[in-house]
């Protein structure tokens, strides 16, 4: 499987957040990107890209190499993105999706779900009754709301994610 640059995106705002896509545009494909540079090309502080960096060094996508600065004493952190580290991390995001629908569909299978006629909220059984079957917003009556559907298409998306996952 080839990482695209959609890929990339996807898994780069789902752990570090979309702020961080310059950055990554910024050090894909170079090796050993000066933190200040980056800073430069962002046209941010450097506080700011050092954070940047950081959510995405605990995610596992970029590495540095620290060297000395001679004439200033500082130690300067030169940045690497880790394109292969996309493809392990596309596959997991997709086992804990998958882990998290499942998680869903037990807690669908296993209640009761309530209404309002203006669908304002949907409450679990427990909750329904905790404000006497009424709407906590419009104080409308609650009814049982049919949840098939909703069961329906998260067994779907678990058996799309699971093919992925064969697949990959």
């Amino acid at each position: 499987m080839k990482v695209s640059n959609k890929m990339i995106e996807e898994v780069v705002t789902q752990i570090a957040g979309e702020d961080v896509m310059p950055l990554v545009n910024a050090l894909k494909n170079k090796k050993n990107v000066s933190e200040f540079k980056l800073a430069e090309k962002l046209e941010e502080e450097i506080n700011i890209t050092r954070n940047m960096l950081y959510r995405l060094y605990h995610a596992n996508l970029v590495s540095f190499v620290r060297r000395k600065d001679k004439t200033k004493g500082w130690y300067i952190y030169y940045w690497t993105f880790k394109n292969k580290q996309v493809k392990f991390l596309i596959k997991e995001l997709k086992k804990q999706r998958v882990e998290k629908l499942k998680e869903r569909l037990g807690r669908e299978s296993e209640g009761q779900f309530y209404m309002c006629g203006t669908k304002c909220m949907r409450l679990s059984f427990d909750q329904a009754i905790d404000f006497n079957f009424k709407c906590p917003e419009c104080g409308s009556l609650m009814e049982e709301h049919d949840n098939n559907k909703t069961k329906e298409n998260l067994a779907e998306e678990i058996k799309k994610l699971e093919k992925d996952l064969a697949s990959m």
